[in-house]
């Protein structure tokens, strides 16, 4: 009996595993980019590491706001100066557009 249990439990974890998985996104979405610029962008946006404009940083966001959010996007997802591509993580580029959003709204 305890056998035919086993295969019973291990068929709804599977099921139970793809909702987890798939909340993050939703989190990051949800949060307008705020979750993924915590996650990987504060580390060098927080402090100005390597010459990374500081967030809330009006006079060092002004030239790069003239880019646009499109050219702002491009640029974090192929990477810029000492920033790898996509800031070192592997969200999606909607995601690392949402971040950049997050990131513009705070100079504005």
């Amino acid at each position: 009996a305890a056998p035919a249990a086993a295969p019973v439990a291990a068929t709804p974890a599977p099921a139970a595993a793809a909702p987890a998985a798939a909340a993050p996104a939703a989190t990051v979405a949800s949060a307008g980019g705020e979750a993924l610029y915590k996650q990987a962008c504060t580390v060098c946006h927080a402090a100005g590491v390597a010459g990374a404009p500081k967030f809330g940083d009006k006079a060092a966001w002004a030239p790069r706001v003239a880019l646009g959010l499109d050219g702002l996007t491009a640029s974090a997802i192929k990477g810029k100066n000492a920033m790898p591509p996509k800031g070192g993580s592997t969200a999606s580029d909607a995601d690392i557009k949402a971040a950049v959003q997050y990131m513009l709204a705070a100079v504005k």
